[in-house]
């Protein structure tokens, strides 16, 4: 089994990186059966991100300070647990941001899409799904729309909901919503596609942000799952993932 190896900036993590091309060496990625990742969650994330066009697993090891999809750190035994590994499969969301200039930005997000204002003054959106208005004015900081594996992310910090992996659903959560004061955001079917309209984008500019690639001065969003992109996550049989999702839920 041929492994691609990458590890955060972490020292402890790199120095993990160093025993463990030692023991199996390093093979170039797309020369390789699996992504094996090094550190915590965001290592974990870079790494799925690479794994987009060359369809490769990603399994990855905790050095990192909260790891919640990472497996157990060791040194032993890496292809057989990469044998019985358990198999998480899902799809990206795929952004396409209109920017004011009329220029097309276009990306792929693994854990979320954002929208965020760009001033002091907080953004006011437009909110459609399926070319149905289901919100005519959202006042705000900003807005998501995370994958289940990112909703353990951005999505939590913002006090979105918790999505089991394997769920096929999206949440479109609000950051710092002033109204409607009741509003608390709301959960999607994957197949739906989602248009944020910036209302007043000439006097309440807004970013718009695909994981951590950012595009400025949006005029409205378009987000979709492609279907046509595949991500893989493994992990240990007797580490579930969604034994740790479900224990997240129920954290007090």
């Amino acid at each position: 089994m041929k492994f691609h190896f990458i590890a955060s900036e972490n020292p402890e993590a790199k120095e993990a990186l160093n025993v463990l091309i030692k023991r199996y060496n390093q093979t170039k990625l797309e020369l390789s059966d699996v992504i094996i990742a090094i550190g915590g969650d965001g290592i974990l994330l870079k790494a799925l991100r690479n794994s987009i066009e060359k369809n490769k697993p990603v399994f990855g090891l905790n050095k990192g300070n909260v790891g919640f999809l990472m497996n157990e750190l060791s040194f032993d035994n890496l292809e057989n647990r990469i044998q019985t590994a358990r198999k998480v499969k899902m799809h990206p969301l795929f952004m396409s941001a209109h920017k004011i200039n009329g220029n097309i930005f276009t990306e792929l997000a693994v854990n979320e899409v954002s929208i965020l204002r760009q001033t002091h003054q907080a953004a006011h959106l437009k909110i459609t799904v399926d070319k149905k208005e289901r919100l005519n004015e959202l006042v705000c900081d900003g807005i998501l729309v995370s994958t289940p594996i990112g909703s353990t992310a951005y999505n939590l910090s913002a006090r979105g909901p918790i999505i089991p992996l394997n769920a096929n659903i999206l949440a479109l959560t609000p950051i710092s919503s002033f109204r409607p004061r009741r509003w608390r955001g709301a959960l999607l079917p994957q197949r739906v596609k989602i248009r944020i309209e910036v209302l007043n984008f000439d006097t309440r500019p807004v970013s718009a942000t695909a994981d951590n690639v950012e595009a400025r001065d949006i005029k409205y969003i378009e987000i979709s799952t492609d279907k046509t992109k595949k991500l893989t996550i493994l992990h240990d049989s007797d580490h579930s993932l969604d034994e740790r999702i479900m224990k997240e839920q129920f954290l007090t």
